[in-house]
């Protein structure tokens, strides 16, 4: 009976956290809500599930760690990398949208988020001459006992490290992301989110729907006309701007 309880009252916090809060890490907040004065991750000021002083520690270039977490254990990131390292620490800690892929083991962890192909390719793209000595950031470190991280193995490029963009982001972080074989039901860590994370959650969408293959053509098709028609101001607004 009790282990029933305890059973029960997990998924009663994954389904609530997933539903209407944030991740229960060590930096999120309760609830989602604006935050004016981000230096970093503004993407998610508007409803943030991280508190403004968080992101001090993003703010400098080259970053050296954050909360714990060493970045520069093998020499400091390119600006390019530790652009896309953020991105992806910003959505972890900071979106709105994290908790909706809530691990089902760990209410502080994310699991088989969707990435846009393209994210990765860049994101392998912009890394590959960078140096990395931890396949898995979650779990290839020592720990000491500070709870601070050190390399375990030596020093490789990231081009080493891992074949590919799709290797690398279904890799670094464990089980918390995963490459989407759309090119619209997915992330890009950027404003088109929002049209992708409306239809990701829908009931018919790619990802959560139990009907017919037709069903996801159909979200996939909708999508795309309404990224198209998000894309059409901005580009709108570029020519003006020439």
């Amino acid at each position: 009976m009790l282990r029933f309880a305890i059973t029960l009252f997990a998924v009663i916090t994954s389904s609530t956290c997933q539903k209407y809060g944030c991740l229960e890490g060590d930096t999120q907040k309760p609830k989602p809500s604006p935050e004016s004065d981000m230096q970093e991750c503004t993407l998610y000021s508007k409803s943030s599930c991280c508190y403004a002083d968080f992101t001090e520690q993003l703010a400098p270039s080259p970053v050296i760690k954050v909360s714990n977490s060493y970045w520069n254990r093998c020499g400091q990131l390119s600006k390019s990398c530790e652009d896309f390292t953020k991105k992806i620490e910003c959505f972890y800690r900071c979106s709105p949208h994290a908790a909706r892929w809530i691990h089902p083991n760990d209410t502080a962890a994310i699991q088989a988020v969707p990435l846009c192909q393209s994210f990765c390719d860049d994101w392998y793209e912009a890394c590959k001459d960078d140096s990395i000595c931890a396949r898995n950031w979650l779990t290839d470190w020592e720990w000491d006992e500070s709870g601070e991280n050190h390399c375990k193995n030596k020093c490789i490029p990231y081009s080493e490290m891992y074949a590919n963009g799709t290797d690398m982001c279904q890799n670094m972080w464990g089980e918390s992301f995963k490459v989407s074989k759309s090119s619209c039901l997915c992330l890009q860590m950027n404003k088109k989110d929002t049209i992708a994370i409306k239809y990701l959650l829908s009931k018919s969408s790619e990802e959560s729907s139990s009907s017919s293959s037709s069903s996801s053509s159909s979200e996939e098709h909708a999508c795309q006309n309404k990224l198209l028609k998000f894309q059409k101001p901005e580009e709108e607004e570029g020519e003006q701007t020439r």
